[in-house]
């Protein structure tokens, strides 16, 4: 069974013309990591309020086509259902952050306090999960009085809690420092370990070649390019189409044109780095 199926979608937000998302198909399997790029305002984020459910019951606008979670209509969902199936984590941490909890403690607790879970057991993953997310050290601080970057690991936090089937990700380290970001992209790995679905939005093209299954490439609402990420991310044409690809792609390229071929095109730096000693090794050779 598919995690998420997007077939035929078109939706425009209102008060506008274009689409957001124009023809938009596609099939997201259980247990794999789905990486989204594209340029701003291809439609990465409204994809993910899309399979959330947060469209068009709360963006309105005209939707066309059918969301479907494990086989089932979104629309068919009842909402407190449907939270324990996909957690979304927002971009800006700052809208997650529910403002009416005075500790990180609680604000990580209201998911599992709304669904009943045992007050023992609703401890036990809170703690838990701060320690695996690095804030253990905020738990009885007040979220609102946080930076942005401890926010935003708290809101991960409180969607990690809820340990759903499928995890929508939007941006989650837009504002965290190198080592906060590798933790989160370490915590993302964990969840495809345990076979979770995760699907994530990221500008952070070379974290995206070292984690990812799958890449989907968004422009103008419409999807251009997806398949395994080795396939996607050495596509050169992507960097005429406005499209980000990792540098190390763009070294192999530029290697290439000077007739100093690395063998392969790699797409993580260590990669890269394996190619270049390979080729000195050659050389001295």
């Amino acid at each position: 069974m598919n995690s998420i199926s997007l077939k035929n979608i078109r939706y425009k937000y209102p008060l506008t013309d274009h689409y957001a998302l124009d023809g938009v198909s596609f099939d997201f399997e259980e247990g794999k990591f789905y990486g989204i790029i594209g340029p701003n305002g291809s439609g990465k984020s409204t994809i993910c309020n899309l399979m959330k459910g947060l469209i068009p019951s709360f963006y309105l606008g005209d939707l066309e086509g059918t969301v479907e979670v494990q086989g089932k209509p979104v629309d068919e969902w009842e909402p407190e259902k449907l939270c324990t199936k996909v957690g979304y984590i927002f971009q800006n941490p700052f809208t997650q952050i529910s403002g009416i909890r005075d500790t990180v403690f609680e604000e990580i607790a209201i998911g599992l306090e709304n669904l009943g879970i045992d007050k023992e057991q609703m401890i036990q993953k809170a703690e838990e999960i701060t320690k695996r997310i690095g804030i253990y050290d905020l738990i009885e601080k007040n979220p609102n009085e946080l930076s942005g970057g401890q926010r935003q690991r708290v809101a991960f936090a409180s969607i990690l809690a809820m340990d759903t089937d499928i995890y929508v990700i939007d941006e989650p380290t837009s504002q965290l420092d190198p080592d906060g970001t590798e933790s989160v992209f370490k915590i993302i790995r964990s969840l495809k370990e345990q076979k979770k679905t995760v699907i994530l939005v990221e500008h952070k093209i070379e974290l995206m070649a070292k984690y990812a299954d799958e890449i989907i490439v968004l422009k103008d609402g419409k999807i251009i390019k997806s398949g395994p990420a080795r396939e996607v991310l050495s596509d050169y044409d992507l960097v005429n189409k406005k499209v980000a690809v990792p540098q190390t792609v763009l070294f192999g390229h530029e290697m290439e044109r000077a007739g100093k071929s690395l063998g392969k095109l790699p797409i993580t730096i260590d990669e890269a780095e394996v190619c270049v000693r390979e080729r000195m090794r050659g050389e001295q050779l």
